[in-house]
């Protein structure tokens, strides 16, 4: 299948590593230009690098998502870099979790108003692109109550839902200006220097306890989250919006 995606300008935020890196790769493969933004300056150098290596145009810088104005000029910058915008993944996340004040004010500023920011920032490119997209990445968290280490999930996942909520609400608003907004909410995925692996070096009967409630029998691989966010994001899932798509290999219950 052709997703359309060869020249279109996208941002994706949180791209140096693990899903965020696959999405840009992704993107990349399909001939999309890209644009990429992480903490570490070392590993946005590299990473722009390696996009840059298989011929696609490919730019990037580091910033503090949570810090809304670098999030704005970053947005600027790679709309003046790639000629415009036409798709924006806000993948980025402190991955903040617990029941404190805190946890939840760090998963609020990075988690949901780095979307928010994100959007609004770039909806007057989106207006103009007439193939604007925009993708939020959630979690599993956001829809279930996992029953992975009772209660520290609360903070992440209340967030998560929380943008399930934005990005609905957003779909409705932004459909007659021809712009899409989905949710992308992927399962338990295994990178090496992730989450899950480290939770399989140091808690491994939490992780053999994982796989065996997961009916596909393994977590997934970022590249598979990515090629559903690329299809999401392009011209060929043009009549979706407002959707959130699970991702898990029926790890969860809900229907």
């Amino acid at each position: 299948m052709d997703l359309q995606l060869a020249g279109k300008k996208a941002l994706v935020t949180g791209s140096t590593r693990g899903i965020g890196r696959a999405i840009a790769e992704r993107f990349a493969m399909e001939g999309a230009e890209v644009a990429i933004c992480a903490r570490d300056g070392g590993a946005v150098a590299e990473a722009v690098a390696a996009l840059n290596a298989t011929g696609a145009k490919s730019w990037g810088k580091a910033l503090n998502v949570g810090d809304s104005g670098a999030l704005r000029s970053w947005v600027e910058d790679a709309a003046a870099v790639l000629g415009g915008i036409d798709i924006v993944v806000a993948n980025a996340s402190a991955l903040s979790f617990g029941l404190s004040r805190e946890a939840f004010q760090a998963a609020f500023d990075v988690d949901l108003m780095h979307t928010v920011t994100l959007v609004e920032s770039a909806m007057p490119h989106l207006e103009r692109s007439g193939a604007g997209s925009v993708v939020a990445i959630a979690s599993i968290a956001a829809v279930e109550d996992l029953p992975i280490n009772a209660y520290s999930d609360a903070s992440y996942g209340a967030m998560k839902a929380a943008l399930l909520s934005y990005l609905k609400s957003l779909a409705r608003a932004v459909a007659p200006k021809g712009i899409r907004a989905n949710v992308v909410s992927p399962g338990n995925t295994l990178f090496e220097g992730g989450a899950w692996h480290q939770i399989e070096i140091d808690q491994p009967e939490v992780f053999r306890s994982t796989i065996a409630m997961t009916p596909m029998g393994r977590m997934a691989r970022p590249e598979e989250i990515a090629n559903v966010v690329a299809f999401a994001a392009s011209p060929a899932a043009s009549y979706l919006t407002g959707a959130n798509l699970v991702v898990d290999g029926a790890f969860t219950r809900h229907i």
